[in-house]
């Protein structure tokens, strides 16, 4: 240390510093001066000049781009008369967006499943028939029919799908309904000839049943709306649509 502070003594010595200004006087006149107000100040007003010619610039379209090119902008200012229209649906099978399996037909479909696949002839043939048999699906698989437009029947704009059916075998009980009603959601018991069954209506999300080989599963609702679940002699039968309860009984009422 003593031979390092020695370095420093000599350096000091050996550096020319600048002459000191006479400060004094001029820090005694600004602290002794009257406050200028702040929006007096030299940048207040520059910042209120540029903030004027800014909004006065961008009022006019030509300018605009002027503006946006003058301080290098990597966006376009325009103004929007008429919002655009929301991009329309992704060309190509309506169940394809769903995750509902593989495509398929009632015929191809029919010999591949334990059970007989019921259609409801309120609504005819499907437009499309999905089947799943590995991954996530049931122990004896799972078929979903997809409708598109009806009569009386609206169609979601999000999927483009009517109605969907779903169908697996397994049992449910109204017991397994507790996580699926919410805020805004009811359950009701239903009947429709001599099965038992439950409208929910509102937005569920999710639906729990024991599958065929006794495993407890839950599935997503694909379209959150009003559902009908049915106990068609052991195949479940799921109706999802935007239904009424009088839409929903009547489709069952159909399935044959």
């Amino acid at each position: 240390m003593p031979e390092l502070e020695q370095q420093l003594a000599d350096l000091a010595v050996a550096v020319r510093w600048p002459a000191t200004p006479q400060l004094a006087g001029r820090i005694r006149a600004r602290i002794s001066a009257p406050p200028r107000p702040w929006y007096k100040g030299r940048w207040a007003i520059a910042a209120a000049a540029v903030a004027v010619a800014g909004a006065a610039l961008l009022a006019y379209p030509p300018s605009r781009d002027v503006v946006a090119g003058w301080l290098n902008l990597h966006v376009l200012i325009e103004r929007v008369t008429h919002p655009p229209s929301p991009s329309p649906l992704t060309s190509g099978p309506l169940g394809k967006r769903l995750g509902l399996g593989s495509p398929t037909t009632l015929s191809d479909a029919r010999p591949k499943v334990s059970w007989r696949i019921a259609i409801p002839s309120q609504l005819g043939r499907p437009d499309e028939v999905y089947l799943q048999t590995t991954g996530e699906a049931p122990s004896q698989g799972e078929v979903t029919l997809v409708y598109s437009a009806r009569p009386g029947i609206p169609v979601s704009g999000q999927t483009g799908v009517g109605v969907l059916i779903t169908e697996a075998r397994g049992t449910v009980d109204q017991n397994f309904f507790g996580k699926v009603i919410g805020n805004g959601t009811t359950l009701e018991d239903v009947s429709v000839g001599g099965h038992q069954g439950y409208w929910i209506s509102g937005q569920p999300n999710v639906f729990f049943f024991v599958d065929a080989a006794g495993n407890f599963r839950n599935e997503t609702m694909r379209l959150a709306t009003n559902t009908l679940i049915l106990d068609y002699g052991g195949t479940i039968v799921r109706i999802e649509g935007d239904l009424t309860k009088e839409q929903a009984l009547q489709i069952a009422a159909s399935l044959s």
